[in-house]
């Protein structure tokens, strides 16, 4: 009778180590003409396609039917309504919880608004108005759709990591640190089903700005073609790019098309040399998750200022003080951003933490630093892209990221100087629900 029990127990925990990984992928191209989105200097839409853009879904699932569903998309960022939406239809149609749904953006500036993401800095008219809106909610329904294409493409998977290096992001904000802070990883995971590569998730921490404000060609930028340089030379894969702490991140030289596809040779090269390298290890079971938010307050609302914004001469300060001063009008105060923060954990080979907004890349190098012992990606631009989330460093210099981007992506000003510990205080939380260790020396 024992020796059933003990055959029974390792067959149970056999299973229950399995993964089982599916995938899908649906075109996310705008009808043109269409408003680029990232940059405030453009006049005129775009009317032509460079490089068609994507919504792509990896769904992981272990043996007790624990799961993660990630989906990348080569867009600027997703906005809250976006997001909510998504994840409030997969969880009615699939049973797919909030902390099981991992969202990310490229953060190309040369693809489509998702509004109202940065919408500060246009003042569309009617028809414009109701062609955003309809591209963002057609994205929602075709997230939907790639989720649904991946859970039905559910079959045993064997799945593997590893890390490169890539070397042609620089730290933006070089007036102030000439040699300041980068993360040059490239992580890289491998899913192999029936003997080849399925799927190839991999990441980097860069702002996708190749290519400037005076282009208007539909196009993934690095990220764009290092997917497509990678699928051309592993026919039948789906390759996803996973943004990483980019926000004070920039690629360099940029300016053209020609650099964008030699910064994505550059990225697909890493990939590829850590895919035929190898010395990528297996990934395995279980699958933990977690998710959770933190309120980060903003620095006090001060209604005189906006008051003399409101009959200023510049157009992006005006159009923020309308939008508070008519928030303020109605009883409303904004003092907090409602910031989304998650990870998920296999094992212990491997843990994904996702923060949204635009990270800068501070956070990366800090949480790798407190979970050293762990194989761990860092991502931003994930769940939402509201606005740049700054570390104290950023904060205390003040600039573009802490203070003046606030006013395109529309809110009151320059979070509070405790937001660096509440981001922390919520990563060690939804770490800790993972099993994840934190180095205490």
């Amino acid at each position: 009778m024992k020796w059933i029990m003990c055959v029974f127990l390792v067959l149970s925990l056999s299973a229950a180590a399995q993964l089982v990984a599916g995938s899908g992928r649906v075109k996310i191209t705008p009808t043109l003409p269409m408003w680029l989105s990232g940059y405030a200097g453009r006049e005129k839409p775009a009317t032509e396609v460079l490089q068609d853009l994507w919504a792509k879904a990896l769904v992981l699932e272990d043996g007790r039917k624990n799961k993660v569903v990630i989906v990348t998309t080569d867009l600027l960022g997703l906005s809250h309504e976006v997001s909510a939406d998504v994840a409030r239809q997969v969880d009615s149609l699939y049973g797919i919880k909030r902390e099981q749904l991992l969202l990310n953006s490229s953060h190309t500036h040369s693809g489509p608004i998702v509004w109202p993401c940065v919408d500060i800095i246009f003042d569309f008219t009617l028809d414009e108005q109701r062609t955003v809106s309809l591209y963002s909610q057609q994205l929602t329904a075709d997230m939907v759709k790639v989720i649904g294409m991946a859970m039905a493409d559910r079959a045993p998977a064997q799945v593997y990591s590893g890390k490169g290096k890539a070397g042609f992001a620089i730290n933006r904000r070089n007036k102030i640190h000439p040699d300041g802070p980068v993360d040059h990883d490239v992580p890289v995971v491998k899913v192999i089903r029936m003997g080849k590569p399925a799927v190839i998730l991999f990441g980097y921490a860069c702002h996708n700005t190749t290519l400037v404000e005076n282009n208007f060609l539909i196009n993934g930028d690095y990220a764009g073609f290092a997917q497509a340089a990678l699928e051309e030379e592993n026919p039948g894969s789906t390759c996803m790019f996973l943004q990483g702490c980019g926000g004070d991140q920039n690629p360099d030289p940029r300016g053209t098309v020609e650099l964008a596809q030699s910064h994505g040779g550059e990225l697909a090269d890493a990939v590829d040399a850590v895919l035929r390298g190898g010395q990528m290890k297996p990934v395995r079971a279980p699958l933990r998750t977690a998710y959770t938010t933190v309120d980060l307050p903003y620095r006090s609302f001060d209604v005189a200022e906006y008051e003399r914004e409101i009959v200023g001469d510049d157009k992006y300060l005006q159009r923020r003080a309308r939008l508070m001063l008519s928030a303020y009008n109605r009883g409303f105060t904004p003092d907090h951003l409602v910031y989304p923060v998650q990870a998920v954990r296999f094992g212990n080979d491997l843990c994904v933490l996702a923060l949204s907004g635009e990270t800068v890349v501070d956070y990366s190098l800090k949480t790798k630093k407190l979970f050293a012992g762990e194989n761990l990606v860092v991502a931003g631009y994930s769940s939402e892209v509201m606005c740049y989330i700054p570390s104290l460093r950023l904060l205390r210099e003040g600039g573009y990221e802490p203070d003046e981007s606030m006013i395109y992506y529309g809110f009151p000003g320059p979070f509070s100087d405790g937001v660096e510990d509440s981001v922390t205080t919520a990563i060690r939380r939804v770490m800790k629900k993972v099993g994840a260790k934190e180095e205490t020396r």
